[in-house]
């Protein structure tokens, strides 16, 4: 893998660690059929690098092992952030980027319709308030000002010696 480095699996170790702590803490509001995961504020990470998306995925998988909805949402949850990642880390803008986990997830709409035998767009709909509120509403602000820092960019961002390919429009 090029430009691996301890620092970016460190970062990614991190990643999956606050995606588990995030989750759990606040379990409450981060599963069952609404949700407020605000964990999944994380996936915007592959924006700035494709490898932390593997800490957000790892963390999502760890969460979901502690599921009150059991082992399919380990699969299925896990599934839909892996969606949700791999497609931010090939957006070039920071908004549609934060779009990609309401997509993805409706996979997560389709798994609550199963288990809880309540209409699919009322899962999908639900399930979309809660990504946007979480993703789009407080991630893509917060990740906005993340990436016009210098200093935090200069820790995130793999050492290149081309940087064409790194993401700069953040609109």
């Amino acid at each position: 893998m090029k430009n691996f480095t301890i620092r970016r699996l460190a970062i990614t170790g991190v990643i999956a660690a606050l995606y588990v702590v995030l989750t759990l803490s606040l379990s409450f509001m981060s599963f069952e059929s609404i949700q407020f995961r605000v964990s999944e504020i994380l996936n915007l990470m592959a924006f700035i690098d494709p490898l932390y998306g593997v800490g957000v995925i790892i963390g999502c998988l760890i969460s979901n092992l502690f599921s009150p909805l059991g082992p399919i949402d380990m699969i299925v949850g896990t599934l839909a952030t892996a969606l949700a990642v791999f497609a931010i880390s090939r957006t070039k803008k920071l908004f549609i980027a934060s779009l990609w986990p309401m997509v993805a997830n409706v996979l997560v709409g389709i798994e609550l319709t199963y288990i809880f035998r309540t209409p699919l767009w009322y899962n999908i709909i639900t399930v979309w308030i809660g990504e946007f509120v979480v993703v789009c509403c407080l991630g893509y602000p917060l990740f906005k000002l993340l990436l016009q820092n210098q200093r935090v960019l200069s820790i995130l961002r793999p050492l290149r010696e081309n940087t064409e390919n790194l993401p700069t429009n953040i609109l």
